[in-house]
């Protein structure tokens, strides 16, 4: 097995070290290709397996502080298991939202707002659509 299998299998261990099967996931690890066995255990882990991209950011050291705060801030409010490309994404739309208010662009906002629709349990997305229907 490779080096990449072996960096992949090692997220599924962290996950949950209790409950790792890892007879199981070394087989798959072994009979599977790489590209496939990367997006099994993506799904394992996010519960999805939409296809994904690497992006890449040169940042200085200065920065990286703040964007560390920002991710932590972000999995705090989500969830510490969602992904930290997940809390990008979501501290992008929250961006997103308030500077499209102001150059009024309604749709942008209209996306954000349900994206972060989603992240709410069940009984907090009734509360906001009872609360929508009262005001509209």
């Amino acid at each position: 097995m490779g080096w990449s299998k072996a960096a992949e299998l090692a997220k599924v261990a962290r996950r949950d070290p209790e409950h790792f099967e890892s007879a199981n996931w070394l087989h798959k690890a072994k009979t599977t290709p790489t590209q496939q066995f990367k997006e099994e255990v993506e799904k394992y882990l996010t519960g999805s397996s939409e296809p994904s991209e690497l992006i890449y950011f040169k940042v200085y050291k200065s920065q990286v502080p703040v964007i560390e705060q920002a991710l932590e801030t972000a999995a705090r409010m989500l969830g510490s298991d969602k992904s930290r490309s997940y809390c990008l994404e979501m501290i992008c739309a929250d961006f997103l939202a308030g500077a499209n208010l102001e150059n009024g662009n309604p749709d942008v906002l209209l996306m954000s707002l349900e994206r972060f629709f989603h992240f709410l349990p069940s009984p907090q997305q009734q509360r906001f659509l009872d609360r929508m229907r009262r005001s509209a």
